[in-house]
């Protein structure tokens, strides 16, 4: 009989002791105290925060993939407006066009313009993106290349290279028109090549300029170029990124932005290394799409005026024959 008494004893102080708590977790759960929102039949809305839940972190500038995204973003948000002052700009920002210095506040990006379309590359080894847009307003036609480098949170350096009307086989309709008839979506996992994979293979393809050698360079069937505004696309399996290639050029001045997601990139250059000659030097990208290790597309923006130019253009009226120079696609 003792030993039951006891037990009663201590159940009762146990309940004494519970009942505060108790009450401290329904006031904590009244309507307008914190509670979450409740719907018909007082289960808690979609989506709504638990109790204590702090609003979901602003994105910010960073070398992470979705910093460089952000990045991205706000650059095409201030292409649009033509106004940078949302931009995050670095201590000792550095800006060029063209590969010569400008003044970022009266430069490219104050032009407010229509973007048809954009592709862009995230490298977060580098801390680099790459955007190529796309603007067919006739009255200020572009296909643009801008590089910009990030530095924790602010982007340290943007860099433009600009292509308009009377400009090496310019024409934004068709460069638009070619681009949204390509695949540049992310690439399985398991099937994606290297950085230097990638890497290795642009240099190939711009090593066989110099001297014709075209042995190393990864090929792929079919391969598509779009420089310009022409195309070497025929429509067909047998479609070659090889048609049109000159010799004697050396491609110099290789920067790379990378991303292996989409199996893409993109080489900052100049074609020709200083020398005498036409398409000497002159500020250029090349950009590559690369699946199975092999090329599947290639962009070329090349600034240079075409009244600068005594070589082929690579168009039929200077040289009539298909298997050496680029054909505009009709």
């Amino acid at each position: 009989m003792k030993r039951t008494n006891f037990v009663m004893i201590r159940i009762v102080v146990y309940v004494a002791m519970l009942i505060p708590a108790l009450n401290q977790s329904v006031q904590a759960q009244a309507p307008g105290q914190g509670a979450p929102k409740m719907g018909q039949g007082g289960a808690a809305k979609p989506g709504a925060p638990g109790p204590g839940v702090q609003a979901t972190q602003q994105p910010m500038v960073s070398c992470q993939r979705g910093g460089l995204q952000h990045a991205v973003r706000l650059y095409l948000a201030a292409q649009a407006k033509g106004d940078i002052s949302d931009i995050p700009l670095a201590n000792g920002f550095g800006y060029q066009e063209n590969m010569q210095p400008a003044d970022i506040k009266t430069g490219f990006l104050t032009k407010p313009l229509v973007i048809d379309k954009h592709l862009s590359l995230y490298d977060d080894s580098s801390c680099q993106t790459f955007t190529e847009i796309i603007v067919t307003d006739k009255a200020n036609p572009y296909v643009a290349g801008i590089r910009m480098r990030i530095n924790h949170d602010k982007i340290a350096e943007v860099e433009v290279i600009t292509t308009t009307t009377g400009q090496w086989l310019f024409n934004a309709d068709n460069y638009l028109k070619y681009s949204m008839e390509e695949s540049w979506g992310p690439i399985p996992a398991d099937r994606r090549n290297t950085r230097a994979e990638l890497v290795n293979a642009a240099n190939a393809y711009l090593d066989a300029f110099l001297e014709a050698k075209i042995d190393l360079v990864p090929w792929g069937y079919p391969c598509v170029r779009v420089e310009g505004g022409a195309t070497t696309a025929t429509g067909t399996d047998a479609d070659t990124c090889e048609a049109g290639m000159p010799a004697g050029v050396n491609i110099a001045n290789r920067r790379f932005v990378v991303d292996e997601v989409i199996g893409s990139v993109v080489v900052w250059c100049t074609f020709g290394a200083g020398g005498p000659g036409g398409m000497t030097g002159a500020p250029d990208t090349h950009l590559f799409r690369v699946e199975n290790g092999k090329l599947r597309f290639v962009h070329t923006l090349t600034h240079l005026n075409m009244s600068d130019y005594s070589g082929p253009t690579g168009t039929n009226v200077d040289n009539p024959a298909p298997k050496t120079k680029m054909q505009p696609k009709q």
